[in-house]
């Protein structure tokens, strides 16, 4: 089935569209077939990955979805480690992959940056033990066939894009089962809620898991199925930019930037939060900060509080609700910012 306005690529940078003009000569109707060039509509990020080479959609326009695809997604920083590259490769040779790292490093907003960047619509679907499959493949509403409504993965299928499902490892055996002849050289999905219908993926359809590890930190996670785990070719880790003594320059600028400190505060929120970051992955903390957690720090320092203040009403919360655990991140925080001058 085809969907949407079928469009050529001219070296991803324009688009040929026709346009048919009738002109009538002598009772006599002829068809002229136009070609005219239309700029597509491409994120000014474009350029600054190495992803030319991989059209995710050749000769067909997901127009049909615009109100999907993802506007305005920030630059993501990834210190050499060129996920966008790596996860558009995946998608291009495989079809899908499996992004897995802690929270706060940016899995949900990279996967919203290739989809800007590609034009490719999202899907998204956050998995969790509530998740069943008549959420993902559809139900009755009613009486009768003509009642039926699909699901997000079986709307995925038909029409495509990127079907992501975040925190893939919180799902339900029996319902990760479902998807084993989606990704696997089947190819498709059977509707035996409905009349066994069997649904091909669009040949545009593409799916990323995305996880965090496997831990008794995180409550509903279990190691991902054996089988869904084979069917998965790329598998990407995810870490934060700066961690420890590990300093990122471009995270300390993004954040300078768009909190509107001075450089020298926007080093300190960074050291302070790559600390946090260690002491999690050390298991002493229950949550590393994100960039947009210390981002939010930030602001509020701009806004004329104090370092500590600030803290207390972003980092210092979003951490824990127990008082103990507060209290270290507190000390973090006093430990960078209180510290003397010239030490």
């Amino acid at each position: 089935m085809s969907y949407g306005h079928q469009g050529l690529k001219d070296k991803g940078e324009v688009s040929r569209i026709e346009e048919v003009s009738s002109l009538r000569r002598d009772n006599f109707k002829v068809t002229v077939s136009l070609n005219k060039e239309r700029p597509m509509s491409k994120s000014p990020l474009y350029d600054r990955y190495d992803i030319q080479r991989y059209d995710l959609h050749p000769n067909f326009s997901f127009s049909h979805l615009e109100d999907m695809i993802p506007k305005g997604t920030p630059y993501y920083i990834d210190s050499g480690n060129h996920y966008v590259e790596r996860i558009v490769r995946a998608l291009y040779y495989f079809k899908q992959c499996s992004l897995i790292g802690p929270s706060g490093t940016g899995k949900t907003h990279i996967v919203y940056l290739v989809a800007e960047l590609c034009g490719l619509p999202v899907w998204e679907v956050n998995c969790g033990l509530q998740t069943s499959s008549y959420d993902l493949i559809g139900r009755f509403i009613g009486l009768g066939k003509e009642n039926w409504v699909d699901g997000l993965l079986t709307q995925w299928l038909r029409k495509g894009g990127i079907m992501y499902l975040d925190e893939a490892n919180m799902m339900k055996q029996d319902v990760a089962t479902r998807l084993n002849p989606v990704l696997d050289t089947r190819g498709h999905l059977v509707l035996n809620e409905k009349d066994n219908e069997v649904i091909e993926r669009h040949q545009y359809g593409y799916l990323i898991l995305s996880m965090n590890p496997y831990s008794a930190e995180f409550a509903g996670t279990k190691p991902l199925n054996a089988a869904m785990r084979r069917r998965m070719a790329v598998w990407i880790n995810f870490d934060y930019t700066s961690v420890g003594e590990r300093i990122s320059p471009h995270e300390v600028e993004m954040l300078r930037k768009r909190a509107k400190v001075t450089e020298d505060t926007a080093y300190k929120v960074i050291q302070a939060g790559a600390e946090l970051r260690r002491q999690y992955k050390a298991g002493d903390l229950p949550y590393g900060p994100s960039l947009g957690d210390l981002i939010n720090w930030a602001t509020l320092i701009h806004d004329g509080n104090t370092a500590n203040v600030a803290a207390e009403e972003t980092i210092i919360a979003l951490t824990s609700d127990n008082t103990e655990v507060q209290a270290d991140v507190r000390r973090v925080v006093e430990s960078v910012f209180n510290k003397p001058q010239g030490t």
